[in-house]
Parts: structure tokens; C-alpha cells; sequence
């Protein structure tokens, strides 16, 4: 993931329908993920999950095409026990993802381990 990025929102008591209280952004390569929470009349909160991705049209110009999930608080425990099902199946039985992540850690082990070296000690009898 390319990057994170946090805003909080104040909330305005004159506009309670839908309030942004707090929000995250990840950018992911040519996807960015808004993860929003918002507030109802009542002042429940709730989770809004959108992916927006450009797209470019053939005349040159781009639209984002955008998919939105809303997530409400009685389902806050369903859903997030799911999702961690799911990528725990996915790093188990996905051996590309496997391989991918044992052979990341390897090389942050070697780059951990590997002395470094001093370049500006030159011997200038030597040139």
C-alpha cells in the first residue's frame, strides 16, 4: 500500500443527516480506499467502505468509477470475524502469497544483518 492518510471531520450539530466524523485514506497503486465514518440523524455511527479507481474514456479524458460498501453496527462484529476468516484462508492455502511474504521477510533479514559499508574511506595511492 502506497499510503495512509487520517482526517477528522468536526461535527456541525445544524447537519446531522449523514455527518462525517472521521475518515481514512489508503492509496494502493491505481486504487485508493476511503474508509468513512458517518453519523445518522440519531447519532449512530456507521462505516461507509469505498474503492475508487480512474478510468480513462476515449477521448482522453478519466471518470472514477466507485464501489460502496455500508456497514451499520450491528454487523460491525460479523463482518470484521469474516474478513479475518477469509485472509487467514487466503495467506494459508495461497502459495504465490506465501512465497511472496517469506521471501520479503528474507530479504529484510539480510538487509537487517548485512554490515555496512564505509564508501568514503578512499585511498587516494591506489587510483
Amino acid at each position: 500500500m502506497e499510503g495512509i492518510d487520517n482526517k477528522v471531520v468536526i461535527k456541525r450539530p445544524e447537519n446531522k443527516f449523514k455527518q462525517e466524523v472521521h475518515s481514512k485514506v489508503i492509496r494502493a497503486g491505481k486504487r485508493t480506499y476511503f474508509f468513512d465514518v458517518k453519523s445518522t440523524r440519531h447519532d449512530e455511527y456507521y462505516l461507509t467502505i469505498t474503492e475508487s479507481k480512474k478510468r480513462y474514456i476515449d477521448n482522453g479524458k478519466f471518470q472514477y468509477e466507485k464501489h460502496k460498501i455500508f456497514l451499520y453496527k450491528e454487523d460491525f462484529e460479523k463482518f470484521a470475524d469474516s474478513l479475518e476468516e477469509i485472509i487467514h484462508y487466503i495467506r494459508e492455502n495461497q502459495p504465490e502469497y506465501q512465497s511472496a511474504d517469506l521471501h520479503k521477510e528474507e530479504v529484510e533479514v539480510v538487509a537487517e544483518n548485512e554490515p555496512v559499508k564505509d564508501y568514503t574511506n578512499v585511498d587516494f595511492e591506489d587510483i
